[in-house]
């Protein structure tokens, strides 16, 4: 398990070497990069300005990850967040998965990325020609998300 919250970009090709080194039973590897986009809301976006809670946003990723090795086979597991201010096109997260098989890597990284979206605490401002604005929680990362709820 590795979850890394941090300021500096990261390359997706150095971070899959390192994950999946010398670990011959992977049979698959699923990955999810989210990059910072130029338009939300049909308005221009300039940058993006992500921030966190030291200490709590990792501690969170943890535990949402915990719970992806709980539900599927992982031989390993990775997420990287960015925070601090980022332009259109810079990488803002990496989810990574291992499995011997492809159906656990894809379902877990596609879990990952749902939870990650409405449980860790992030904080995302955007600059637009307007001013800034904070990003609101989206109906539709919700229901994304609460399609992995376990059954009562």
């Amino acid at each position: 398990m590795t979850v890394k919250v941090q300021r500096e970009d990261f390359d997706v090709g150095a971070e899959l070497a390192a994950m999946t080194g010398g670990k011959t039973g992977i049979g698959g590897v699923t990955l999810f990069v989210g990059l910072v986009r130029d338009m939300a809301g049909g308005e221009a976006v300039s940058a993006m300005t992500l921030e966190h809670y030291p200490g709590m946003t990792e501690k969170e990723l943890e535990a949402i990850e915990a719970e992806a090795r709980q539900r599927w086979p992982l031989d390993d597991a990775l997420i990287i967040h960015r925070h601090g201010r980022l332009e259109p096109g810079d990488r803002i997260v990496l989810v990574a998965t291992a499995s011997a098989h492809r159906q656990a890597a894809f379902e877990s990284c596609h879990f990952l990325i749902d939870w990650l979206k409405t449980r860790a605490p992030f904080w995302k401002l955007e600059a637009t020609p307007d001013g800034e604005r904070w990003v609101e929680a989206k109906d539709s990362d919700d229901d994304a998300a609460a399609r992995w709820a376990k059954p009562a």
